[in-house]
């Protein structure tokens, strides 16, 4: 029997095709023996843009809304057409008995294949490979035991639904808000209420007042204990005063035993916010570089949600620990078959036991580790240690003091590789230290200290955010709780980024200007994690085949009409001229976005008179034009980096920084010559 097998991605292709034996290259695919193997390129086909279903949607009037298709069109982009007709040729040909859907075993691989299996109109047979690592073993295994394509019509059906929920609510809404408010208001299921959690985050620490408070301490013998915060700075003097070279008495020794077990093994998003804490990586770097590790067959696929492996794993992952170093005897604490649905944790391969790790480097040889080492860490036995609260009296006072006594480091001890470890500030209890004894004299200080505003988001914790938000609005089994999903989250926080309502400060991840206006006008039903959480539970019923897509793209139809219909109450706003425009940055002057234009970079505020002008008399003498990336870094930084002035005078070209200054509103330049280049 002849079979056709398609994979996602031609690197993905070509593993499969040495696995089963075709290795002549053909234009668009592999051939050899009883089989042929091609790959879709990713999302090959698209949901059509309105405009596709009628020109009229060319315009942007709230009048048209809702759009809503009767017949859902699937387009190839223009850069994918010749690839996406040798598929349709081989989908119909009469040569091949069956095929293979070889794309990645979830949500979006099943709906890759399958769109393009329907736009072929091909008429074979669908068998179903479903593999967690590109191993040679693993692909051979995977074939061996095809599944019927049939079994997985209900995770396509859950995949349509969710792409056909996310165009309509996206496309309608970004419309409607945009029209009803003249500014550019882009709408999302998931990019909304992630918005709007960064939004309200930095509302609570702009509007934070801090207040101040006191503590006394006393110290003598070794000991170091502190009273309350007081908030009368009175009382501590009062306090400080009456303790001050006054002999003071050990009340209570109270000890707790404490266990921490060993964390569990990583799932995308887990990888993804230890990645960005450890070493700055976005989740977006993360995601890139496991990705080619999974295609490079040196870890496990890398788009999961489970944090776990199955019972039938147990011999392959003590195998990998013998390889690695680790307690294979730890192995059944990350054995949880509900645990997994899809796919296991991510793990190291077989396959990079074999090869080693010494080929990678820079930011691969790092996640790779990471991936390595919390394999290690999660079989190790648990952090066992003892809180102890020492109470002292002093003058009828009470003070106390807090000491750590490690008695088994467990999974601790294990050094996060390639990052700067975390010093303890724990302090270990004086052994000699008894219930009742006397401290003959002790030294007592005022302390004063401030509260703290709440603390702006990194990636590392607004993913873990996104990924908590909601859930107890979930139900049990819900598997992919939170916002958006492992493998789509990353694509989220940078289409934030792109879209100019949030921007990247360091670690921090911060809402923009705009991204602050845009999310005042959203309804909370919209901006909640909550509508999520619906959907997941209806997707989720879908695939198990408890619930009909029909029903469930009744609820969104349901949806958007109270969106328009809330959106109707209120009176339009005047349009701008900048609705759907995408801001670089904020002015200067005052503090709204600013937009490109033919000629320069303009305040969208038409009472600020602020512009950046890409040709100037300044720049000119130069030979210099202001580019988007100068004008982003200018805003952003004051200043950016260039190696191309001209010099008439020398009749050469010379680096420096491009100063900006604000002048009575307008921008003065001055260059600065850095003794090392500034980086690009």
């Amino acid at each position: 029997m002849k079979y056709l097998v398609i994979a996602e991605k031609p690197s993905v292709a070509r593993s499969i095709s040495k696995v089963i034996g075709a290795y002549k290259h053909e234009d668009g695919y592999l051939e050899g023996g009883d089989c042929v193997v091609s790959w879709c390129l990713g999302h090959l086909a698209e949901y059509a843009a309105p405009e596709y279903y009628d020109e009229r949607y060319k315009s942007w009037r709230f009048d048209d809304l809702p759009i809503l298709p009767e017949e859902w069109k699937l387009l190839v982009s223009e850069d994918k057409k010749a690839h996406f007709n040798i598929l349709r040729k081989l989908l119909r040909s009469k040569d091949f008995d069956y095929v293979v859907n070889a794309c990645d075993a979830g949500r979006e691989g099943e709906a890759i294949f399958r769109r393009v299996y329907g736009l072929a109109d091909s008429k074979l047979p669908v068998k179903r490979l479903w593999i967690s690592s590109m191993e040679d073993s693993a692909i051979q295994q995977g074939f061996d035991s095809l599944k019927d394509g049939a079994e997985y019509d209900n995770l396509f059906a859950a995949s349509e639904c969710r792409a056909k929920a996310d165009w309509l609510i996206g496309m309608n809404g970004t419309r409607a808000f945009t029209k009803k408010y003249g500014r550019r208001q882009t709408i999302g299921r998931v990019q909304t209420p992630t918005l709007a959690m960064l939004t309200e985050r930095q509302d609570k620490i702009q509007n934070f007042v801090k207040e101040p408070y006191y503590k006394v301490e006393i110290t003598g013998n070794g000991i170091v204990a502190e009273s309350e915060r007081m908030a009368q700075e009175q009382d501590a003097d009062t306090m400080q005063a009456a303790c001050d070279g006054q002999c003071a008495v050990v009340g209570s020794i109270e000890r707790k035993r404490k266990e921490q077990s060993a964390p569990k093994l990583y799932d995308l998003t887990t990888l993804q916010r230890e990645a960005n804490r450890y070493y700055g990586f976005t989740a977006s770097q993360t995601l890139k570089i496991v990705q080619e590790l999974y295609e490079e067959k040196l870890v496990t696929y890398p788009r999961t949600d489970s944090q776990y492996i199955t019972e039938d794993m147990q011999q392959t992952m003590a195998d990998l620990l013998k390889h690695y170093g680790g307690e294979a005897d730890g192995v059944k604490q990350v054995v949880n078959n509900k645990k997994v649905t899809d796919h296991h944790a991510i793990l190291p391969t077989l396959e990079s036991c074999k090869r080693g790790s010494n080929s990678l480097s820079g930011d691969k040889e790092k996640v790779f580790a990471l991936i390595v080492w919390k394999m290690q860490q999660a079989v190790q036995p648990p952090y066992i240690y003892e809180d102890v609260l020492v109470t002292v009296c002093c003058q009828d006072r009470k003070f106390t003091a807090k000491y750590k006594n490690v008695l088994q480091a467990g999974h601790t001890a294990m050094p996060v590789p390639f990052a700067e470890q975390e010093k303890s500030k724990d302090m270990a209890f004086p052994k000699k230290l008894e219930q009742g004894e006397v401290i003959p004299v002790v030294s007592a200080e005022k302390k004063q200290g401030f509260t703290s505003p709440p603390k702006a988001f990194t990636e590392d914790t607004l993913l873990s955010a996104m990924e908590s938000a909601g859930n107890k609005e979930f139900e049990k089994d819900t598997e992919k709780k939170g916002l958006g999903t492992p493998a789509t989250r990353a694509a989220i926080l940078e289409k934030l980024v792109s879209s100019g309502y949030v921007e990247r400060k360091g670690k921090q991840i911060l809402p923009s200007a705009e991204g602050v206006t845009a999310i005042a006008n959203i309804p909370d039903y919209l901006k909640s994690a909550s509508m999520t959480a619906e959907w997941e539970n209806e997707l989720l019923r879908m695939e198990r085949g408890e619930t009909k897509p029909a029903d469930f793209m009744q609820g969104i139809g349901g949806l958007l009409e109270r969106m328009l219909a809330d959106l109707r109450q209120i009176p339009t706003v005047q349009e701008s001229p900048i609705y759907n425009k995408v801001s670089i940055g904020n002015c200067p002057v005052c503090g709204k976005p600013v937009c490109e234009g033919k000629l320069n970079f303009y305040c969208s505020d038409r009472d600020c008179k602020f512009a950046l002008w890409k040709e100037s008399k300044y720049l000119s003498g130069m030979k210099k034009t202001l580019t988007k990336k100068m004008a982003t870094d200018l805003l952003k930084k004051g200043r950016t980096y260039a190696k191309d002035f001209y010099s008439a005078k020398k009749d050469k070209t010379f680096a420096a920084d491009l100063v900006m200054a604000i002048e009575n509103g307008r921008a003065q330049y001055s260059l600065e010559f850095p003794k090392t280049p500034a980086k690009k």
